[in-house]
């Protein structure tokens, strides 16, 4: 067999500075020696069109919105500062009649903007250059965090007398400070009526790991629109700073040699290069797969007209319209002064769109991935370039797509197995300590994979402890001299709008029911029967998983049936199943009552899409998916939305000390009776002749 020699790769740890909020805006980052950041041509988005009626909105477009909003009349006097423009998406049916070369239905924004302490929610029409709907305050909160708000929050402590006070005492030199301002939360009426931010510090002093040495005790409540600092605690002279030994996790900093056999370079190795392509910007295709991909501000990364090939007649079948991670959140379990409040809303709060770096080759993303970029708003309202946000790519590990073997008890001598290839969306979101990365995971099965991983620095508490006392009083465990690290949960919610053959659907609970044999019917006693209930309502949808009263979940079409007469239909596996166990009367639980329930089925509503209501920051609550869902409307053969909340109960170790290895979970989306038999039977097993042979230079 032919040999050809590879190229070995040296992987390098990634250099990942976790920095303020404000460097979501930078362009670009500096790339790592050994590689170039840009592993594909630089688009030039000045000059894009949009393609597809769900197409992100262009550089263009963007700078239309503004050019509209300058000579709209209630913003001639002043500007309101822009937190977010993104497309106003046409009516579902407009986008599921259209097709290519079709007339594009009217392009719209919707821009959620902050004018005098006042959330405004505009809808403009690019097309007749119009505003065409403006609400102002229409429910509690206020819009994402942008970058001003960020920035100038953090350099507001500069300027208090207590605080240089405060930080003379401990010893720290301003110069090696770094402030964040964390969210609030909201915490009843007293809060309400201005946008604040709690304001907590680090010392940088020889790391740039400053989560690692926290300024313990020192918050304080800072008014966004004035700057003002409102109340000053100060509540840890006792507890040193952390030591920075040890903290740097950079790949340059490490001197000793890790405790291991290394390991050669690997990689896959694509002689013909990727299955899949990426036409007019955003339309995936691969294998079976047809989606449209895109970047968004908010949800990170959004899934969109997923269609797969049927098995036997090769025709396109709509599996789902929509799906994004839709809201994170994150309470921590302690009730301190400087902690009680650190419920966050990663998503509604800061988004997982705008905390997106871009990815790093040959580490976060291998070989031959496509890279995607994102375009948001400043919030002087100007279109800016988020590069490399999402990537795609063919992952091969080993896995087994199906197998059988007989020889041992037939005269068949028989070894059939099937290489498992997919195909990954991914993206990362930096949010301040912790990164979040998404997978949307295809097979040639039908099955969509679903995943989140954790990683990141762990938020710590500075405590007096080098050893670990009775820790029963203690929010957390000690995971390093002085470090404790506070027990938390992460629960991200997804809004998967299923369209099964089309967009009525019913949701099933299938129920498995003990029952006993009859006297004399059989040796065995018990035994587990399914059994079906369709869901009439949205309370007949809303599911606590439980263990021992085990359930499988399927959307069907009630409309379209297999040869063999069952409704055609997907199932989702859940994994992650933490629940909240906070009290419903918690503020942060109000707040996020989404995750009440592992599972809400809703009738479609355009406007229902985030599940924390679309003003979340310092919302009390009063709309959230919990709120939609007490309407208790009709959802059977109707189009409906499932919601899926995927929960972490996280209690810290040493482990996770000075950057946590990755911790992952996820759901499937897997079919059930939607074809009419294994729909990969006829794949193709890999053959030697097929695949490169890879060898070192010594033995070439």
């Amino acid at each position: 067999m032919e040999k050809t020699s590879c190229l070995h790769f040296c992987f390098i740890s990634c250099l990942v500075l976790f920095i303020i909020v404000g460097s979501w805006y930078r362009s670009s980052i500096s790339p790592l020696p050994g590689y170039s950041l840009q592993t594909q041509k630089p688009i030039d988005h000045s000059a894009e069109t949009p393609h597809h009626p769900l197409d992100p909105l262009t550089v263009k477009e963007i700078n239309r919105v503004r050019t509209i909003l300058s000579s709209y009349e209630p913003f001639s006097f002043t500007f309101p500062t822009i937190h977010t423009i993104l497309l106003d998406e046409p009516d579902k049916v407009q986008v599921l009649k259209w097709r290519k070369g079709d007339p594009f239905p009217p392009r719209k924004a919707q821009v959620l903007a902050l004018l005098n302490g006042q959330s405004h929610v505009l809808n403009v029409d690019l097309d007749s250059r119009r505003v065409t709907g403006h609400a102002i305050n229409p429910s509690s909160g206020y819009p994402m965090l942008s970058m001003d708000d960020i920035s100038a929050a953090s350099k507001a402590p500069f300027s208090n007398a207590e605080f240089n006070k405060s930080i003379a005492a401990r010893g720290v030199s301003s110069s090696d400070l770094i402030c964040l301002p964390p969210s609030a939360g909201w915490f009843g009426p007293n809060e309400e009526g201005k946008r604040v931010v709690k304001v907590l510090c680090y010392s940088k002093e020889s790391t740039p790991n400053f989560y690692m040495r926290p300024i313990e005790g020192l918050v304080m409540t800072v008014d966004l629109d004035t700057l003002e600092v409102l109340k000053f605690s100060d509540t840890g002279r006792d507890i040193p700073i952390p030591k920075s030994t040890d903290t740097d996790y950079r790949y340059t900093a490490q001197t000793k040699e890790p405790q291991m056999e290394p390991l050669n370079p690997i990689s896959i190795e694509q002689p013909k290069g990727p299955s899949f392509r990426v036409e007019d910007g955003h339309i995936v295709k691969w294998a079976n797969w047809v989606f449209h991909l895109k970047a968004d501000h908010r949800a990170g990364l959004v899934i969109s007209r997923v269609m797969v090939r049927d098995s036997e007649n090769g025709e396109l079948r709509d599996v789902m319209y929509k799906g994004f991670a839709s809201e994170f959140f994150v309470p921590y379990m302690d009730l301190d002064e400087s902690w009680y409040f650190k419920s966050y809303m990663d998503a509604g709060e800061y988004g997982l769109g705008m905390s997106a770096l871009p990815l790093v080759p040959l580490n976060d993303c291998p070989r031959h991935s496509y890279y995607m970029d994102g375009i948001f708003a400043t919030p002087d309202g100007n279109p800016f370039v988020q590069p490399n946000m999402i990537c795609l790519f063919e992952r091969y590990s080993g896995d087994i797509s199906w197998r059988h073997s007989e020889g041992l008890l037939t005269d068949f001598q028989i070894r059939e197995a099937r290489p498992k290839v997919t195909l990954v969306a991914r993206t990362a979101a930096s949010v301040g300590n912790y990164d979040y990365i998404f997978d949307w995971e295809f097979q040639t099965d039908g099955l969509i994979n679903v995943k989140v991983g954790l990683s990141g620095m762990l938020m710590v508490k500075g405590s007096p402890y080098h050893q670990a006392p009775n820790q029963d009083a203690m929010s957390g465990p000690l995971i390093s001299e002085n470090l404790i690290g506070v027990v938390h949960d992460h629960f991200v919610t997804f809004h998967l709008d299923m369209d099964i053959d089309g967009a009525n659907n019913s949701f099933v609970n299938v129920n498995l029911v003990k029952e006993r044999s009859l006297p004399g019917e059989s040796p065995r006693k018990s035994y587990l029967k399914a059994k079906r209930k369709i869901a009439k309502t949205e309370k007949d949808a809303q599911i606590k998983l439980k263990l021992y009263d085990p359930s499988e979940f399927h959307m069907i079409n009630p409309s379209k049936r297999s040869r063999l007469g069952n409704p055609t239909g997907y199932k989702i596996v859940p994994g992650g199943t933490a629940a909240s166990l906070l009290d419903h009367d918690d503020p942060p639980q109000l707040r996020s009552a989404f995750t009440n329930n592992q599972i809400w089925v809703t009738p479609y509503n355009k406007s229902e899409q985030w599940a924390g209501g679309l003003l979340t920051y310092q919302s009390r609550g009063d709309d959230t998916l919990a709120v939609w869902s007490e309407r208790d409307r009709s959802i059977e053969n109707k189009d409906i939305v499932f919601w899926y909340t995927l929960g972490f109960h996280h209690i810290p170790c040493q482990e996770d000390f000075p950057v946590m290895p990755t911790v992952t979970s996820g759901f499937e989306l897997k079919p059930v009776n939607f074809f009419e038999s294994n729909p990969i039977l006829r794949a193709a097993p890999a053959f030697e002749k097929d695949l490169p042979v890879c060898r070192s230079s010594a033995s070439s």
